[in-house]
């Protein structure tokens, strides 16, 4: 039976590689996540990674921009770090499970990244992004006081979206309940991350 919140294997691909390469190089990627899920002994990340294979096996492949051989390529002031590497230090840095390849026919490029994203992320609908869901739950709350020059003539997005870095208490408060709803602060990372500012579809 299908667990109710969908799960997607989203993966991250050279920009300048045919579209058949790029299906390819996902789906060696793929094969690393799950050996390496495997081997990890992360009961969480294997049962999660279990329940995509199982029931979803849903692709999504983003353009991830160049990727440049380099023996330092891990190291974060490298002047020839490619965005495909600092996207996967970013995702590593953040705790994110995720699994590269490094195509030997390719001059060993970093050729894809990628990592189960739960629907919490890509959902919209059902769990917006922190401005969308604030209005909706506490529209009466968030209003622009004449009294108060920081807050007067915002529109409700613009008042929400403050309050998301607002240090009031009350402010706080509602925003953490809306970092609970979308299943914490690593969903709430990939939300931004996977903006479609951020990435296309390959």
């Amino acid at each position: 039976m299908k667990n109710k919140r969908e799960l997607r294997m989203y993966g991250l691909v050279p920009y300048n590689i045919s579209p058949i390469q790029q299906a390819i190089q996902f789906g060696h990627a793929v094969v690393e996540y799950s050996q390496s899920i495997r081997k990890s002994n992360k009961t969480t990340y294997l049962n999660k990674y279990n329940d995509w294979a199982d029931n979803w096996k849903t692709f999504m492949i983003l353009n991830g921009g160049t990727s440049n051989h380099s023996v330092n390529r891990y190291q974060p002031n490298e002047e020839f770090t490619g965005t495909m590497e600092s996207h996967l230090l970013t995702l590593k840095n953040m705790g994110i499970p995720v699994a590269e390849f490094y195509e030997p026919d390719l001059n060993d490029m970093l050729s894809a990244i990628v990592f189960i994203v739960d629907e919490e992320v890509f959902n919209k609908e059902d769990y917006p992004d922190f401005e969308d869901w604030v209005i909706s739950k506490y529209g009466e709350l968030i209003s622009s006081n004449p009294n108060d020059h920081k807050t007067m003539g915002k529109s409700s997005y613009q008042l929400a979206k403050m309050m998301r870095t607002s240090e009031a208490p009350g402010d706080k408060k509602i925003y953490q309940e809306w970092v609970s709803f979308v299943g914490g602060e690593k969903n709430v990372f990939l939300k931004e991350f996977l903006s479609p500012r951020n990435f296309k579809l390959a």
